[in-house]
């Protein structure tokens, strides 16, 4: 794809990202000459199929530039999450990693930041950005640039064809160790065609991304970066992120470059609409040449998806909302919902050139695979290989999902993972996926939940807040105590929305309780995963204390009551 379009445009700009006097960008032909650079430096050190690079740190050109360097090479890459690398105490998972993946060289930005990540490798070759003295016997990336392309690239890049590894992301879901998901070329490429035929417009319309989420996983790193390549666009890398401190370097990026495809995942939009509702020059703006949103990784809750259209509509334009499903052993995108639908939980219809069977696990249907862009299996792991499919070569996503109405043309509807559904202790059964939306679709003053009930009478609930909707709604600070946070005004407002979603639901979508809990889910403790997503049963098996105090029978001040 880079060759392609580096020979057809070579001076339409690729990467592009934040400097001081805005935007540092290089073009196709640029990024081309530096990735050829790069890739004979890697073949120089030995590195290839058996020997890949490990990339500790996040988005960037660099980063780019280097994995499409690599690519060119057939040499693997394998981005790894910054959490671990950052956020961590031990890096116990950088040392688990490491030792399944055998790179032959590792990745930073900067060796300050990452020089016990670092550390924790051990033996393979270090390249930086910069702060290269702070770890013995790196290299810089510059050094490797002023490297000159030779015929050994050529031949590498030759032989590299539809079943050469190119990347191995690792994921950890709920089951705690990481697994190296291996990525083909086949699959990727497979994939990005699929979507191509679903939006054909991309062959009329160059993309342009303004885009935080990280590469080290399937949306991020293939559905996106891959979509600009494939289709010839500008990716514009967003330093910002859906935090409270980082979300406005977003907005600044979002009203500079305007993009013209935009993906988020739901935390993201529920950051970004309070902002499109109280600013309506930045929605101006964030609209102005919009073609598509896009939703994945969760459903989008319903009242949030409402109120996107509604932002959109009063900047004076109508944008369609979609959404899609996949995997990381799906390279990502397997169902498109590309047509209108009404209910948030639709994830579409299966992409061209791939399969979807509804298999019975238990009570619920799995949503299983089969096509070019699944995965072969699982780094190093025969066994994990062969339980991961069924007897007919299917995929076993652990995703459940039922069929929108009884025209196949409707799609399907996501029923969330199947390992975290449970029954009370009546029989009725609970599915957690579907009621975690319902619930942050109800109470949007929550960025998140667990639900809580397992053999119990009733459901419950932990939550945090989405600080956004709470500052707009709640003069002066939510105080914590105990762990939770205690506010009279919350206590009520919440509890009348609990009872008005109560009112309309069964047993088995009615939430009795919550709790809104002060300190934020822990990624040493496993309560997220590498993609940031909440763990259910490891946050109740670790905050047993607070799931007791919902069904204490007098609930104490941090309890909110549906009323």
């Amino acid at each position: 794809m880079l060759r392609d379009w580096a020979g057809i445009d070579p001076d339409h700009p690729l990467v592009a990202e934040r400097d001081d006097d805005g935007w540092a960008t290089l073009t196709y032909g640029e990024v081309r000459r530096r990735a050829d650079a790069l890739g004979q430096a890697l073949l120089d050190r030995g590195l290839g199929p058996d020997r890949p690079v490990m990339i500790l740190s996040g988005n960037s050109v660099a980063h780019l530039v280097l994995t499409l360097g690599a690519l060119t090479a057939g040499v693997p890459v394998a981005p790894i999450s910054v959490a671990y690398s950052l956020l961590s105490g031990d890096h116990a998972r950088i040392r688990e990693i490491a030792k399944v993946l055998k790179p032959g060289l590792v990745f930073a930005e900067a060796g300050g930041p990452f020089a016990k990540a670092l550390a924790a490798v051990e033996g393979p070759a270090v390249v930086l950005t910069s702060e290269v003295d702070a770890v013995p016997g790196a290299e810089s990336l510059d050094d490797l640039l002023a490297t000159s392309p030779g015929p050994e690239l050529e031949a590498a890049y030759a032989a590299t064809g539809p079943d050469t590894l190119a990347k191995v992301l690792f994921t950890s879901g709920s089951t705690g160790s990481p697994k190296g998901v291996l990525n083909t070329h086949r699959m990727l490429c497979a994939n990005q065609q699929s979507i191509r035929q679903a939006w054909p417009f991309l062959g009329e319309e160059r993309p342009v991304l303004v885009d935080w989420l990280p590469w080290s996983h399937t949306f991020g790193g293939n559905h996106n970066v891959d979509l600009v390549l494939h289709n010839g666009g500008t990716l514009h890398v967003d330093d910002g992120k859906p935090a409270p401190r980082l979300f406005g370097r977003s907005l600044e990026n979002l009203r500079s470059a305007r993009p013209t495809l935009y993906f988020n995942v739901p935390a993201g939009y529920a950051q970004l609409v309070p902002v499109l509702e109280q600013d309506p020059d930045f929605a101006r703006a964030f609209f102005s040449r919009l073609r598509l949103l896009f939703n994945a990784a969760a459903a989008l809750p319903a009242a949030l998806r409402t109120r996107l259209a509604d932002a959109a509509r009063a900047a004076g334009v109508d944008v369609p909302l979609t959404s899609s499903w996949g995997a990381t052993e799906t390279a990502p995108a397997v169902t498109s919902a590309h047509f209108p639908f009404e209910d948030a939980r639709c994830i579409g219809v299966p992409l061209p050139g791939l399969e979807v069977k509804l298999s019975p696990v238990g009570e619920a249907r799995e949503i299983r695979v089969r096509g070019a862009s699944v995965t072969p299996g699982y780094l190093h792991r025969p066994d994990l290989t062969a339980a991961a499919f069924d007897e007919e070569g299917f995929y076993r996503t652990g995703d459940a999902a039922v069929p929108a109405s009884d025209d196949p043309n409707a799609g399907l509807l996501f029923g969330g993972r199947i390992a975290e559904d449970f029954k009370l202790d009546t029989g009725t059964f609970v599915r957690v996926g579907a009621l975690r939306t319902a619930l942050l679709s109800a109470v949007p003053l929550l960025s998140d939940a667990v639900i809580a009930g397992e053999n119990r009478s009733y459901v419950s609930a932990l939550a945090w807040l989405n600080q956004a909707e709470a500052r707009a709604l709640f003069a002066g600070s939510l105080d914590a105590s105990d762990g939770c946070v205690v506010h009279a005004e919350l206590r009520a407002h919440v509890g009348k929305l609990l009872a008005a979603m109560n009112s309309a639901a069964g047993s088995a979508g009615r939430v009795e309780r919550i709790v809104v809990l002060a300190d934020p889910p822990d990624l040493d403790a496993g309560e997220i995963t590498d993609k940031g997503y909440l763990n259910q049963r490891r946050v109740l098996a670790r905050r047993v204390a607070f799931v007791e105090r919902l069904y204490a029978g007098e609930p104490d001040a941090a309890v909110i009551v549906a009323r």
